[in-house]
């Protein structure tokens, strides 16, 4: 990790930014869109709330603002400025998200019938990228944490296990830091890949901020990860659906990079997005170590007082750990993780990043302060006062990995029907379903659906959690292979 309390004066650079803020100032007849033309067409009830300054700023691809499938003015710059802040040899702007990051990985290093090593608790992201690539996934279980009923780090022997049982894997992905901010052994996982000459991809959504702090894990740039997509927006500061994909080493072609985002994003890119990554790579490269010092010092704090509580749990896991991600378990105190967070939220004016079953994720980053962790610590206390249940919640655990049948992409083109849970017993799945958040995946198309895994469907919906990719009726149906 550089030294970043003195990043080199280049980082102080927005080159976006400042060519968005130059035309955005500029005054002609607009014949390009979008239609609101820098507002002046735009809704009055958005103008009197937001004013006209963010309008102004939401142009196309002017020449003055180049272009993010073929840049070669500002944009270049900027990404330029990235891979050298994050540690990459090359770096794209995403404006979809790292979903577009994940599925843009998977269709560069994969064509059609090619295996990638994967492990379970990936995004449903991942699948799709499946389904579009063609390619079959290989699924390993990661390590697993059976009282807090979370899934731990994907172990290089898990991989190299699964590795000599299928000699023909193309690509290997793997998720660090997962939701809960556990870290896998990425720089041993990297070792174990390159051996091999196979790619490694790692979904760093919720890790983009480690390689600015060195008491955070290592980042997966750091530890010589290939390809490396981050959520800009989920622990730095750009806006939502901002995100990074990042390229280390020649193992994959750019120029494959280069066509899946072509498939994959926009080609009408928002401005404002990218102008929101220039200034999340600024702020992190010039003021990152003191902006993640003050972070952990709230983790910490929050931590500490939480755990005066009485019977409330704090997850903790061994190193590489992220530990401004706070998971707090309050089924001793008889509620769900959903009733929890719906008091919390509608109560007392705190919300988490993932209610569970039977704990609460909080994200702790860079823009929450002292008064947050003052209100979450009084949210708290003043749950564990309100009636709830006199036993504590049981878990539920997550279902054996199922039979793949079809592969991916085969089940999601087959002609389907929708049948009642019970009845899907022994079908082929045909339809990524899945509890959201955090989006892993109970079933993706192509597996043969086990009663362990309805079970576990069943008992997410009767307490309440929100499950993606059940057909809609009186009573929950799977999509299956007709």
């Amino acid at each position: 990790m550089k030294n970043l309390k003195n990043p080199d004066s280049v980082q102080h650079q927005t080159p976006f930014l400042n060519a968005l803020k130059q035309q955005s100032q500029r005054l002609n007849a607009a014949f390009y869109l979008p239609g609101h033309k820098q507002g002046r067409g735009i809704s009055k009830l958005l103008k009197n709330w937001w004013g006209n300054t963010v309008f102004q700023a939401d142009l196309p691809e002017l020449p003055e603002l180049d272009n993010l499938f073929n840049p070669d003015g500002v944009i270049q710059e900027a990404q330029h400025l990235a891979a050298d802040a994050f540690g990459a040899s090359q770096t794209w702007f995403l404006a979809n998200g790292s979903t577009t990051g994940i599925i843009a990985a998977i269709l560069a290093t994969c064509s059609p019938g090619d295996k990638i090593l994967l492990p379970r608790n990936v995004h449903k992201s991942v699948i799709s990228g499946t389904i579009l690539a063609g390619a079959v996934p290989i699924f390993v279980e990661t390590e697993y944490h059976p009282h807090w009923n979370i899934a731990l780090k994907t172990t290089p022997e898990t991989l190299e296990f699964a590795l000599n049982q299928h000699s023909d894997i193309c690509a290997v992905l793997v998720v660090s830091p997962t939701y809960h901010g556990v870290c896998s052994d990425i720089e041993a996982i990297s070792q174990l890949c390159h051996r091999r000459n196979l790619p490694l991809i790692v979904d760093e959504a919720h890790g983009a901020h480690f390689h600015f702090h060195p008491n955070f894990p290592k980042s997966a740039l750091d530890a010589d990860a290939d390809i490396v997509v981050q959520s800009t927006h989920k622990t730095l500061s750009a806006l939502s659906q901002a995100s990074m994909l990042h390229l280390k080493g020649n193992r994959v072609e750019a120029k494959r990079i280069d066509r899946a985002l072509s498939f994959v994003q926009s080609t009408s890119p928002n401005a404002l997005l990218l102008a929101s990554l220039d200034t999340a790579r600024h702020q992190i490269a010039t003021e990152g170590f003191d902006l993640l010092q003050q972070t952990l010092t709230l983790a910490k704090l929050a931590r500490q007082r939480l755990s005066q509580l009485p019977d409330l749990e704090i997850f903790e896991t061994s190193p590489p750990f992220d530990t401004t991600r706070l998971t707090v378990s309050v089924a001793n105190w008889g509620f769900t993780g959903y009733t929890a967070d719906e008091s919390l939220h509608e109560q007392f004016g705190v919300t988490c990043e993932l209610p569970e079953l039977q704990h609460l994720t909080f994200a702790i980053t860079l823009g929450n302060s002292l008064e947050d962790i003052d209100r979450l610590v009084r949210g708290f206390d003043s749950l564990r006062r309100l009636p709830h249940n006199t036993e504590p919640v049981s878990s539920v655990t997550f279902p054996p990995i199922p039979l793949l049948a079809l592969s991916p992409r085969d089940a999601h083109f087959s002609a389907t029907e929708t049948v009642p849970l019970q009845h899907s017993i022994d079908r082929i799945c045909a339809e990524i379903v899945c509890p959201y958040p955090p989006g892993i995946p109970a079933l993706i198309p192509g597996e043969r659906i086990s009663a362990a895994s309805i079970s576990y469907i069943e008992k997410i919906v009767k307490f309440g959690g929100s499950i993606t990719g059940l057909a809609a009726g009186t009573e929950p149906r799977l999509t299956v292979v007709a």
